[in-house]
């Protein structure tokens, strides 16, 4: 029997199946009964089994079933029936609530004899409700199954013999893997197409928020294509990743998924392959991993091992499939030079024949800029033996190590498998070693696609290909690579960022001025997109603050316009767009003035007609284009009353528009409000229809609140969920002026701006202007206030009024009770 149990588990499991194996004449009650037991705890000196011991202890209770269950039914040695489980039995690999996946194979038996005993095995089974998928087949019928199906194929490569004729088993394991090898140079195409139409199904497990550990990129399925691929003979099924694999390498990942699956099976209470959100906390701390974000990075780190395994064995897997035909008569592939020691051959890039990795310490980044460029992987085999005998790079680096370092991250996305590989194998930390901190750390903020680490990758890929717009793009390069480097540390990332930028730079041989422009580049890589979104631009302390920040320095300035657009497009879809690119490029050009000594222009004034309508009083909307394509300017005149930002901005809520910014005038009695608006779809409206509907909603006679919230309806179908996925976030702070911000983070809901401004109004908060940045579902409103009274009594009303009109969590169900809006809560 299978065995595998730690310490004093041992006794209590075995207890246990023992209990069942004196007690199958009752069926397989006690089957179910003992696995309960096994998961509940209850077992006097151990009340949990962790993982590991679970599968095993699992995997002995049904071996244990199986073969008593088959000795009382005659199933024996020289019966001419056998039993063999495959799937997770098979494997030794049983989860709590996985399927039994089990054949009875007969040889020669009298028909009616097999179906009796078929039937007394599985009946007990399905009685108590235990997931069974069975067949009934010979060895030939197998057999011709698995030459017909690829997936019964694969799962027939996991066959174990249980209980009954052995020889009978080792027919159809030895049948089954020799059609696999001889046969795999037909199916091989096949078997990859597969493989790839899983994984765009279900996605990269180390970028999902709730991944599916079985079928996901880099989940336990890949673990046995490895298997199979290794059946046939073709690769290595634990390929070796050299000896500073981080991690640990493929066997570890692949235990530690194995116990994540085992405990989202024990959370759920049956088959799951999914890790939703909600149980990633409940998890981590059973597996003594950490709260969600550490179950979330040690997912990550398992699955790119996996996934890079399984790329290393796929493509040696291609280059061993035996040639036939003209094929054979084809000469060697060529070795064709790329860099010096660094060849291509067969389609990957290798050490060249005369390469002295232990002389050569230059030589990892040689091979790995030539993969970025040329887009071809790099041997797996080449990687171990730089991981084996490539020396440590003395500091400062030698210049060629620099310029080829250079080479690699502007080589666009081909630097990301490149240093993904590096990674994998342990290379590129021995390179760089502060990169272990945001190894496969997860984001905390919603917005973020990508791991950390992923993300430094991307804005490196996307500032290649804008690396022309600067006079540096050496620096732009380093710069994109370290922006987020801090993070994963105490304190403020930006801030420790810097200083590691600074120790970098040194050892990477910059001049001191490049190092202390590279650790500013750190330092105030949020500068321009943070002043931009949430400050107002019309102020010229606030362009006066970023000039001072970077001490007038109109290269960095430059460097940090391209970061910024840079660093956005690698956070997500949406957090970049044309309202954003227009904020900082004018935010930029107002800097680049006063760096060049020149005096900012002033605010456009307000069109002489507009303030003749103002004079007069009444009702007026004017709508104009704006700087950019689909970017419109709306201007309100109408007397100034308390709610009318609110009504104005529901006005124009309804129609579809997409307030960007607003800043609030006055001329007289009557208020002058402009909004910076952006149609959702198709041209904006008409200006009379408009106009018409605010001096409805400004006489009350129109129910803003009422309507917005049937568009609400309307747009998610079912009606609005009250609910997010992050909590509302309100931040206080002053302008170099002195006036007060408040800055809204939240997710974003039709009418919000409507919303807020009659917030501020009951509490009587003056709003002077606002920004409304969107990104995805999710915007970052900043707001600058005139408040009469400033007082943390006063800031906490305000913030309580706004947090009532921003969507929230769904509170947690009590114990036992179900998810917000299921049958089990009111």
């Amino acid at each position: 029997m299978g065995g595998g149990f730690v310490g004093s588990h041992e006794q209590d499991g075995r207890q246990v199946t023992e209990d069942v194996g004196t007690n199958v004449s009752n069926g397989a009650a006690d089957l179910v009964r003992a696995r309960n037991q096994l998961l509940e705890g209850g077992l006097p000196r151990n009340p949990r089994l962790d993982a590991e011991s679970l599968r095993s202890a699992l995997v002995d209770l049904f071996e244990l079933w199986l073969t008593t269950k088959g000795t009382e039914l005659g199933i024996t040695h020289d019966s001419g029936l056998a039993v063999v489980a495959v799937g997770g039995l098979g494997r030794k690999e049983m989860l709590p609530y996985s399927d039994l996946d089990l054949v009875l194979l007969h040889d020669d038996v009298d028909p009616a004899r097999v179906a009796e005993v078929a039937d007394q095995l599985w009946y007990p089974l399905w009685d108590a409700h235990i997931k069974l998928d069975h067949s009934v087949r010979t060895v030939p019928q197998a057999l011709r199954v698995a030459s017909g199906d690829l997936i019964a194929a694969l799962g027939m490569l996991e066959t174990r013999h249980i209980v009954g004729d052995m020889e009978l088993s080792n027919l159809l394991i030895g049948g089954v893997r020799r059609e696999w090898r001889t046969g795999i140079r037909s199916r091989f195409d096949e078997l990859i197409e597969q493989a790839e139409t899983r994984w765009q199904r279900s996605g990269a497990i180390a970028h999902r928020a709730e991944p599916d550990l079985k079928n996901g990129r880099g989940g336990l399925r890949d673990i046995q294509l490895l298997d199979a691929l290794a059946i046939a003979q073709l690769t290595d099924a634990m390929p070796g990743l050299g000896p500073d694999v981080p991690g640990g390498g493929l066997k570890q990942a692949h235990r530690r998924l194995l116990d994540v699956r085992t405990e989202l099976h024990r959370v759920a209470g049956r088959a799951r392959d999914q890790l939703r959100a909600q149980d990633a906390d409940e998890i981590g701390a059973a597996l003594r991993i950490g709260d969600r974000f550490d179950l979330a990075r040690t997912l990550s780190d398992s699955a790119r091992t996996v996934s890079y395994s399984v790329d290393v064995g796929l493509r040696t897997a291609a280059n061993a499939l035996p040639r036939r035909g003209l094929a054979r008569l084809r000469r060697m592939p060529v070795r064709r030079p790329l860099d010096e020691g660094v060849v291509e051959h067969a389609g990957e890039v290798v050490l060249a024949r005369d390469a002295r990795p232990q002389r050569d310490p230059g030589l990892i980044l040689r091979v790995a800029a030539a993969s970025a460029q040329t887009g071809l992987p790099m041997s797996a085999t080449t990687l171990n033996r730089l991981s084996e005998d490539a020396p440590e790079l003395r500091e400062p680096w030698p210049k060629d190590a620099l310029n080829d370092l250079l080479i690699l991250l502007g080589a666009g996305r081909g630097a990301i498998d490149a240093v993904e590989a590096l990674d994998r194998t342990g290379l590129w930390g021995r390179l760089l070693p502060e990169w272990g901190a945001v190894r496969d750390l997860p984001p905390r903020d919603a917005l973020h696609t990508w791991t950390v680490d992923r993300h430094l990758m991307e804005t490196v890929a996307y500032s290649s290909g804008l690396s022309t717009r600067v006079a540096r793009p050496d620096l732009l390069m380093l710069g994109a690579l370290l922006h987020d480097i801090g993070k994963g540390r105490a304190g403020d990332h930006s801030v420790v960022g810097a200083e590691l930028a600074t120790h970098i730079g040194r050892r990477l041989g910059l001049w001191p001025s490049d190092v202390r422009t590279l650790s500013a580049i750190v330092r105030h890589h949020l500068l321009l997109p943070d002043t931009a979104t949430r400050r107002d631009l019309a102020d010229p302390a606030t362009v006066q603050f970023v000039v001072d920040a970077l001490d007038g320095d109109v290269q960095l300035l430059e460097l940090l316009h391209t970061l910024a657009e840079a660093d956005s497009l690698a956070t997500g879809p949406g957090v970049w767009g044309d309202w954003k690119a227009s904020l900082i490029g004018e935010l930029v050009r107002r800097c680049r003035l006063v760096m060049a000594g020149d005096q900012l222009s002033k605010p456009e004034p307000i069109a002489p007609e507009l303030l003749a309508k103002a004079a007069a009083g009444g009702v007026h909307v004017d709508l104009r284009p704006g700087e950019g394509k689909y970017i419109y300017t709306v201007t309100v005149i109408a007397p100034d009353t308390p709610g009318l930002l609110s009504d104005a901005a529901g006005v124009l809520a309804l129609h579809s528009l997409r307030v960007l910014s607003a800043t609030v005038g006055s001329e007289g009695a009557s208020a002058i409000n402009t909004f910076v608006v952006s149609p959702k779809f198709g041209d904006p409206p008409d200006v009379g229809l408009l106009r018409q509907e605010l001096i409805r909603a400004t006489a009350g006679d129109l129910d803003l609140h009422a309507l917005l919230a049937k568009r609400e309806r309307e747009a998610t179908g079912a009606g609005p969920s009250p609910y997010a996925q992050a909590q509302p976030r309100v931040i206080w702070s002053a302008t170099p002026t002195g006036h007060v911000v408040l800055e809204l983070r939240a997710e974003d809901r039709i009418g919000l701006l409507s919303r807020l401004a009659a917030a501020f109004a009951e509490c009587g908060a003056d709003v002077r202007w606002a920004k409304v940045v969107t990104m995805g579902s999710a915007v970052v409103d900043a707001f600058g206030l005139d408040l009469v009274e400033d007082t943390s009594q006063r800031r906490e009303t305000i913030e309580k009024a706004i947090l009532g009109v921003v969507p929230r969590p769904a509170p947690k169900p009590p114990e036992g009770a179900g998810p917000p809006g299921s049958a089990t809560t009111s």
